[in-house]
């Protein structure tokens, strides 16, 4: 029941408000308790599993392979709990300025669902289907505010991402034909003894549909246009919480369900990971809105996940789970703060810019130096010496840009008229910007969190 639980919040709670009118302050009062409620739910399960390990339950008490299989594991419910905190904080701060459309409170309410599904879900298909969950609430919330810029972004968004879900459904359907189940484990368990030719395809297609969810170069076309063409709210949500399919989705399928399959393709990892933070960084010195900085940065950061995934192992592994929930943080805070001129919101977009720059004592430092460490295992001192380069000339890149943006948007613009909802907006962002900095001051919980989840994926001892 335990573990149930976030799910059924969620989804009771998005179904109750569906036909109400999420412009009404109760209602999306009430919309901000049910995320809240099920926050607590998931740190409960989160609690749990840190204590006890793994969870499992096959919901309705069905047979195994028959009903809908839970398994929360210290992987599952670290994704799980930061994207849930991703959608409390961006959806408060909508909240904050006022709710513009009615369906905003149940259309997030289904977005959590759909993440929390994805990332406790035991069962490829239900992976599936809860994936769609997601992104048919995205597809929607992309159109939030119904202006020109709202609705050339949501088509944008829907056209791109059902290319990659009708992917993503062929490479399960693949993984099926190859193993003959839908189960995770045993996946797992059946592709050491499965042909190459039939897994390497199935693997293809699942990291191409990844991909185009992460934005990853050449994969990021649709990125800038839809992050600069959302309300800043949804913006976070897109890359706060939706984007954490797609390093999960590696994590889960590459190195938990084809390890065989990611380590042969490891070089085009490196390859995509490092034209990502070089293409990203570039691209960010050359914009001027806050909201396109952070867009083509989000591109870059992406890079230092495909190469930590690529050195694999437990650092490897590690490094990317933790700056995973980092990136997460940092896009969000970003988002949320880049549209609020004032000086106390440039505090918090500053906070933001040093934590993805990878600079102490905020927390995005830790994430960085992860990755920088998992460089220094690579095989090949050669490849030691380029990786760990690169990820230091993305981050003098991320400072350069991150200080470059900072000044043209809190030095020289003029000040925002102050409102009752700007000043509540602002102290939201300022109590996220603290949360970096005191995660960043007693980072222990996330580091021993990320190395329990990267742990799962260890080989065990014959």
């Amino acid at each position: 029941m335990i573990l149930i639980a976030p799910l059924a919040i969620f989804w009771i709670a998005a179904l109750g408000l569906a036909l109400a009118n999420g412009r009404r302050r109760d209602i999306g009062m009430l919309g901000l308790g049910a995320l809240t409620a099920g926050f607590a739910a998931m740190t409960r399960v989160t609690l749990e599993v840190a204590a006890n390990g793994p969870l499992e339950m096959v919901a309705g008490n069905w047979p195994g392979g028959v009903g809908i299989t839970l398994r929360a594991d210290a992987l599952g419910v670290a994704f799980a709990m930061t994207a849930i905190a991703v959608l409390l904080v961006a959806y408060g701060f909508e909240l904050a300025g006022g709710i513009e459309s009615r369906t905003f409170p149940a259309l997030t309410l289904f977005l959590a669902t759909g993440l929390t599904g994805v990332f406790i879900t035991g069962d490829a298909f239900n992976f599936y289907v809860f994936f769609e969950i997601s992104m048919v609430s995205s597809y929607v919330l992309t159109a939030y505010g119904e202006e020109r810029r709202q609705l050339r972004a949501a088509v944008i968004f829907a056209v791109v991402n059902l290319l990659g879900s009708v992917l993503f459904l062929f490479g399960i359907v693949s993984l099926y034909h190859t193993t003959g189940t839908l189960d995770m484990v045993s996946i797992a368990a059946r592709m050491p003894i499965v042909e190459e030719n039939p897994a390497i395809v199935a693997g293809t297609l699942l990291f191409v549909a990844l991909g185009v969810k992460l934005g990853i170069f050449p994969f990021h076309f649709w990125l800038p246009a839809v992050y600069t063409g959302v309300h800043s709210s949804v913006a976070a949500m897109l890359s706060g919480a939706l984007a954490m399919i797609g390093a999960y989705g590696l994590l889960r399928i590459g190195a938990g369900m084809l390890p065989r399959e990611l380590a042969l393709s490891a070089p085009v990892l490196i390859a995509l990971g490092v034209a990502s933070i070089l293409y990203g960084g570039l691209l960010s010195i050359s914009r001027h809105d806050p909201s396109a900085v952070v867009a083509y940065s989000a591109i870059g950061q992406v890079g230092y996940i495909l190469i930590a995934v690529a050195i694999g192992g437990v650092v490897g592994y590690g490094a990317a789970i933790l700056f995973t929930i980092w990136n997460s943080m940092n896009k969000t805070l970003l988002f949320l703060s880049g549209g609020l001129l004032n000086r106390y919101a440039g505090i918090a977009y500053a906070i933001g810019g040093l934590s993805v720059a990878g600079i102490p004592p905020v927390g995005g430092f830790w994430g960085k130096t992860a990755v920088l460490r998992a460089t220094l295992i690579a095989d090949g001192h050669v490849a030691r010496a380029f990786l760990a380069a690169v990820v230091v000339i993305g981050g003098g890149l991320s400072l350069l840009y991150m200080f470059q943006s900072y000044g043209r948007t809190y030095w020289s613009a003029p000040e925002a008229s102050a409102t009752g909802s700007v000043w509540a907006r602002t102290g939201i962002v300022l109590v996220a910007a603290a949360l970096v900095v005191a995660l960043g001051a007693w980072p222990e919980p996330l580091l021993a969190l990320s190395d329990q989840a990267a742990l799962i994926f260890e080989a065990p001892t014959p």
